[in-house]
């Protein structure tokens, strides 16, 4: 058997930091990439492409945060199986998640390229951008696939405690994202469809090596027996599934809603504010991957029944998050305007962005903190708390934008971030505390553990 990761056992500090900085890496990478594509496209191609390519970003959260919510999902019950040392139910859980993976893959092939130019429009896509966008956007989509089976690959291989291997598959992936990009608009002279085209190819290259290296590992390799449909397997996977995947989408279509009043503005707000949430997304990833490391951690000694180790990590990990505010939330007070300038070339487009990153530098501690507690919460196998705070964060986001638009402009749209992360945060740190204190009396844990007693019977 290729070696996993057994986070049950051992120090918790170091557990949690061998596990998080490949997954820190892999995510910077991601990051890295998205930065200098968005670079690529706004020097090579323009503003106007560059934001065609950003009016794309919330409903590609959408669709592609609608996967990753619902693998996320599976990894918890395969995470909690390979805690409790359950081969059955693991073999069986790997299979079953590659099976509905391919379900969804397909639907939502079919359901995003038919509703595309649709949907731009009701976005209120400026004219100026909207060809551009339907380019990338067709291409993107139609590698759904590819995305959701490096989706299922790297949750599976990290519920493992294996962060290392979707590492490497991004290493190899970002090198040729990066320099086929710079070919596809310098050489080639594409346009926004050629690096739509890369990306696609990228993901490719990402699903082969994670894919080698789970056909290594005989603990989850499934027999054709395990692909038989089991009901009760389907349900304990949907029931982590779903509502995450239902959170993100929710909390897409709160951005979407932004984008409608952004693009409203015209073409140079839809611009600034593409180069915003580039920013944030890249200044979000050290506790995005506290929280990735938070939910690994907790859903295996959620399966051992080790509720000490839990709040051990949690505070690990909110170190790190707490960390990466005081780092990243200071370049975005004390330098948006150079942030700002290294992708946009228009003055007024600089000195929009710079507004709404400087507050939102403010008050990112929030969804720092957030991304950790949350994770917990998913962890043990509570992921409706989190989609219940998805929905909050999606009213949070409309209502404010909505009611300070007219008096701020662009600026709301800071204000409807911080007060989402806010409102967030705060859900989820009531229930974490609510479900910690249960578990702790043991009654989380022995329903859990009827629960997977039930589920192996059947």
């Amino acid at each position: 058997m290729t070696k996993t990761n057994d986070m049950t056992i051992g120090n918790v500090g170091r557990k949690i930091a061998l596990f998080f900085i490949p997954v820190l890496l892999t995510s910077a990478l991601q990051q890295i990439y998205s930065f200098v594509d968005t670079l690529i496209v706004g020097q090579g191609l323009g503003d106007n492409a560059l934001g065609a390519v950003g009016n794309m970003g919330s409903l590609m959260f959408f669709v592609f945060g609608f996967s990753m919510g619902l693998t996320n999902g599976f990894a918890v019950t395969i995470g909690q199986n390979f805690g409790a040392s359950d081969e059955k139910a693991l073999k069986k859980s790997v299979a079953a998640s590659i099976r509905l993976s391919a379900i969804i893959a397909a639907i939502l092939t079919v359901v995003s390229l038919t509703s595309l130019k649709k949907v731009l429009f009701l976005l209120s896509t400026p004219e100026e951008i909207l060809n551009d966008s339907l380019k990338y956007g067709y291409v993107i989509f139609a590698g759904v696939v590819a995305t959701i089976a490096y989706n299922l690959c790297s949750a599976v291989l990290r519920a493992l405690g294996d962060s290392r291997t979707p590492f490497i598959a991004i290493v190899f992936s970002t090198v040729f994202n990066i320099v086929f990009d710079w070919v596809a608009v310098f050489v080639i002279h594409t346009g926004v469809e050629g690096p739509a085209m890369v990306t696609v190819l990228a993901q490719v290259i990402s699903v082969a090596i994670c894919m080698r290296k789970l056909r290594t590992i005989d603990i989850i390799r499934p027999s054709r027996e395990d692909f038989a449909v089991v009901r009760a397997t389907d349900r304990t996977l949907l029931k982590n599934g779903i509502p995450m995947a239902a959170m993100n989408s929710i909390t897409a279509v709160g951005c979407m809603i932004v984008q409608y009043f952004i693009n409203g503005m015209g073409v140079e707000f839809t611009s600034a504010y593409a180069v915003c949430s580039r920013y944030l997304n890249l200044f979000m990833t050290p506790a995005q991957t506290a929280g990735q490391t938070m939910s690994t951690f907790t859903s295996q000694n959620f399966g051992a029944g080790k509720i000490d180790r839990i709040k051990e990590g949690l505070r690990k990990c909110l170190v790190i998050a707490l960390v990466s505010y005081v780092i990243f939330g200071s370049a975005m007070v004390f330098f948006p305007d150079l942030l700002a300038a290294r992708m946009l070339q228009g003055s007024l487009q600089i000195s929009l962005a710079s507004g709404v990153l400087r507050r939102c530098g403010i008050m990112i501690f929030a969804v720092d903190i957030l991304f950790v507690i949350r994770s917990c919460c998913q962890g043990m196998g509570k992921p409706l708390v989190p989609m219940a705070s998805g929905i909050a964060e999606m009213v949070l986001r409309i209502g404010v934008i909505a009611l300070f638009v007219p008096r701020f402009g662009i600026n709301a749209a800071a204000f409807a971030e911080i007060s989402a992360w806010v409102g967030a945060l705060l859900m989820n740190t009531i229930a974490y505390f609510y479900l910690i204190s249960r578990v702790g009396n043991g009654l989380e844990y022995r329903v859990a553990r009827k629960r997977a007693f039930h589920y192996n019977s059947n």
